[in-house]
């Protein structure tokens, strides 16, 4: 039966990826995959462990390390440095968001309210801090609404997400198609050519970066971020993204290592697995009881996010309303969810590489360095400040 499995799980992606190319993003490809699997577990059509089954879940454990690492080698070490404004707008959006669920502290009590912040601002872990917290003090219901405002929160987070990125990477190649924006194309020169006198290790080596080779050195700074992640307070996501953009920058290794390796549809694929097991335990009993509470807290947030961060003119630090937006709606997504969305993004708009690369160069570090500040990081110190006002 993992056969079985994992073709139903490979065709619900399918379905959503062709959905998100046929609406150029219009119809984001990762709200629809976790939409079909929901309506799939409330309907018992789809076993809860379906990811189990298809025999995902080890290769998605490992696959993100991969994937992060991949993508710091698309980005210099300078243009990493340079998202400090994202860093900013992500830790605003945050705030916002703290600040839009005290206001609703009436409506839905003191102790929805607390469970629910740094959910919001983040993810599992956070979600394990104030769900067990809550239990252990009798706060069943505030911790079941923790569990669902987790559960739900890519839903609500992906379409807008997904539409003011499209908005926004649709405004760059309007700029990059008339000449006035050749960002890409640079990047790609500064690569590859350099100078006449100074050729990079991985041009100089090139013919030795075999599929097998590209996935050892993956493999090897993969291994070392997780190590890195131990001993020190920095978790291993962010390692990998910083030694991706460092060996990547400096060209001792080919960008898009894994494209280069012939395995990055793999791997996206099982990250892509990772997000499932997240919503399949919500029943219809659950939502129903709980979705007063639910929409208050979305909605406060929503509101929030949109006054400060779309019509006040915080979105200046950024330099973009849309990129705002969609910076800190990555608080309700995390990685990977953030990386598949860029992904699908700047697919679905670009008509050629240059041009996928060109919104890839905005999107990408923008979505995926504001998951990790708010989701890997911020959103655990909030919890931990928050859990003993239970």
């Amino acid at each position: 039966m993992s056969f079985f499995y994992l073709f139903v799980c490979l065709a619900l992606f399918a379905i959503g990826d062709l959905l998100g190319v046929y609406t150029k993003a219009k119809m984001s490809s990762v709200f629809v995959a976790l939409m079909l699997f929901l309506v799939g577990f409330l309907t018992g059509v789809l076993p809860a462990d379906i990811i189990e089954q298809a025999g995902l879940t080890q290769i998605s454990k490992w696959a993100s390390t991969y994937i992060v690492f991949h993508m710091g080698t698309k980005i210099n070490f300078r243009q990493l440095i340079e998202e400090w404004r994202t860093v900013v707008v992500s830790m605003v959006a945050m705030v916002v968001a703290v600040i839009s669920l005290f206001a609703v502290t009436p409506i839905i009590g003191k102790e929805a309210a607390i469970v629910s912040i740094p959910i919001i601002n983040g993810g599992l872990i956070a979600t394990q801090i104030m769900t067990e917290a809550a239990m252990a003090k009798g706060l069943t219901l505030a911790a079941a609404l923790g569990t669902i405002v987790y559960a739900v929160q890519k839903f609500v987070g992906t379409p807008p997400a997904s539409f003011h990125g499209l908005r926004e990477a649709e405004k760059m190649l309007v700029e990059f198609r008339a000449g006035k924006a050749a960002i890409a194309a640079g990047n790609k020169s500064k690569e590859d050519k350099t100078d006449d006198s100074k050729v990079l290790f991985y041009k100089k080596y090139e013919k030795y970066f075999t599929d097998f080779v590209c996935l050892g050195v993956s493999g090897l700074f993969a291994w070392f971020s997780q190590l890195l992640g131990t001993v020190t307070p920095i978790n291993y996501s962010i390692w990998a993204l910083i030694l991706g953009a460092v060996v990547g920058g400096i060209g001792l290794i080919p960008a898009n290592i894994l494209e280069k390796g012939k395995a990055s549809g793999l791997l996206q694929m099982a990250i892509f697995a990772s997000i499932i097991p997240s919503i399949a335990k919500i029943s219809l009993a659950d939502l129903a009881s709980l979705s007063w509470q639910t929409v208050v807290v979305f909605a406060a947030c929503m509101i929030g996010i949109y006054i400060f961060m779309y019509f006040l003119p915080t979105w200046k630090i950024c330099g973009s309303r849309d990129l705002s937006v969609g910076i800190a709606m990555a608080q309700l997504l995390g990685f990977p969810a953030t990386y598949l969305i860029a992904n699908e993004i700047a697919t679905a708009v670009a008509q050629t590489p240059e041009e996928k690369e060109h919104v890839l160069s905005r999107i990408m570090p923008a979505y995926v360095v504001a998951g990790f500040v708010s989701v890997t990081s911020v959103s655990i110190i909030i919890a931990g400040l928050l859990v003993d006002f239970l």
